[in-house]
């Protein structure tokens, strides 16, 4: 199955294969015909999963017809982050097209936002907040949005936006068409979804299996040690990027703050940096200026880096659903990654959750050389009860821990284009 099978506008064509794209995801085979079609369109979907192309071409292919350099397409996204992402995906998909798109959002001066406005624009990528401030100042025209999309719903549920996005509604009354993206349904955001869509086609998508070439590894540690327990790794494997979540924003602060103390090239990614800062840790991130990127789960939607070799949960992620997300960003494009998860005995029921819809056992390990005093990881974090659990780790076991974990690493590692150590940061 390829993309020609939507008879998309040729120049949209010339994008997608710009892109690199080949065939379309479960949920671009699913959506894009209805969205085309102009029906409204419920989509359950996680980040991850390519729906931000399911809506985006389908806009685009409408909007190379009819009038441009007037908002006709409002795209409402929770994070800064994530509103670049679908911003930069209509500039690389429309590419050979004439149609514009603007991002709009807090954290910034108005000034640059304001002045593309003025220039024209087809799309307007925006965080709610900044949307309706430019609103009520008269300085974004709403008037002629035929299609409204709101992008991870349930996010902006959870960061108290709901009743800035019913104020967003009354704002593009006269739409043509709403697509509503939300990876859960809770009765608020349904209440939502019901109240907007006009007899629409649902799409769902389930939880996306992680990457074959990810292997995971459960790491039990008191609270106490995990900080030491992290600057032993690091400081003892060879890496590409590494990205450590954190549940907390002051914990991701200062965990970075420390790193950076002992030497590593790490920097922290979280919501209460502005947004210069925040897009100076991600462009930083991404040309190697630092190795470590410490980040929350809000704050790091929208990470989108390519060559991430270690995804490590420094704090146990609240949900299934989080764990996929977080581990989802290694172990991409065919290169092998490592999922490391710290885990201490309060979390052994997600540990349980967690293998229990993978359908897989996570790997007990523990760090070779590592002095955990009177702790024992081989008793703490009891594994599942599931029979006959498949094993998550690739490669053979040396005694407590595999050696893909250990200090050396082989040469799956070396097919990476070059390695590097955390500390110094060279490649």
């Amino acid at each position: 199955m390829s993309f020609t099978q939507f008879s998309l506008d040729p120049r949209l064509e010339a994008g997608i294969k710009e892109m690199g794209f080949t065939e379309p995801t479960p949920i671009q085979q699913q959506a894009i015909p209805h969205v085309l079609a102009e029906s409204d369109l419920l989509g359950l979907a996680q980040t991850g999963t390519g729906k931000t192309a399911a809506f985006m071409l389908p806009i685009l292919q409408r909007l190379t017809r009819g009038p441009l350099r007037q908002v006709r397409a409002l795209i409402v996204a929770p994070t800064r982050e994530l509103a670049e992402q679908i911003h930069q995906t209509a500039v690389d998909l429309g590419k050979f097209t004439k149609v514009r798109s603007a991002t709009v959002y807090g954290g910034v001066g108005k000034k640059a936002q304001i002045d593309a406005l003025q220039r024209g624009v087809e799309i307007v990528v925006a965080c709610p907040g900044r949307l309706l401030d430019l609103a009520g100042d008269k300085l974004i025209d709403l008037s002629k949005v035929e299609v409204l999309v709101l992008d991870e719903a349930d996010r902006m549920c959870d960061m108290g936006f709901l009743p800035d996005i019913r104020r967003i509604l009354k704002l593009v009354p006269q739409r043509q068409q709403t697509l509503f993206f939300s990876a859960t349904m809770p009765d608020d955001i349904r209440e939502l979804a019901d109240d907007i869509l006009n007899d629409p086609i649902t799409v769902q998508i389930g939880m996306i299996a992680p990457a074959k070439t990810v292997s995971h590894a459960l790491y039990p540690v008191p609270q106490g040690m995990k900080k030491k327990l992290l600057f032993t790794m690091l400081d003892g494997m060879a890496t590409g990027r590494v990205l450590v979540f954190t549940r907390t924003k002051r914990r991701a602060r200062f965990l970075a703050r420390d790193l950076a103390k002992k030497g590593f090239k790490a920097e922290a990614l979280q919501g209460n940096m502005s947004q210069n800062r925040r897009q100076k840790a991600m462009d930083g991130f991404r040309n190697g200026k630092y190795d470590i990127l410490v980040a929350t789960d809000i704050a790091a939607r929208g990470i989108d880096v390519a060559e991430i070799s270690h995804v490590i949960n420094f704090d146990m992620p609240d949900t299934v659903d989080a764990y996929t997300h977080r581990i989802g960003r290694t172990g991409r494009a065919a290169l092998e990654g490592d999922a490391f998860t710290f885990a201490t005995d309060d979390d052994a029921a997600m540990v349980r959750d967690i293998e229990r819809a993978l359908k897989l056992r996570l790997a007990r390990r523990r760090w070779p050389d590592f002095d955990y005093g009177n702790f024992d990881p081989e008793k703490a974090v009891r594994p599942s009860q599931n029979k006959k659990p498949e094993r998550a780790s690739g490669g053979k076991s040396h005694g407590n821990y595999s050696r893909r974990s250990g200090e050396k690493r082989g040469s799956a590692r070396r097919r990476r284009g070059g390695q590097r150590r955390n500390r110094g940061g060279t490649r």
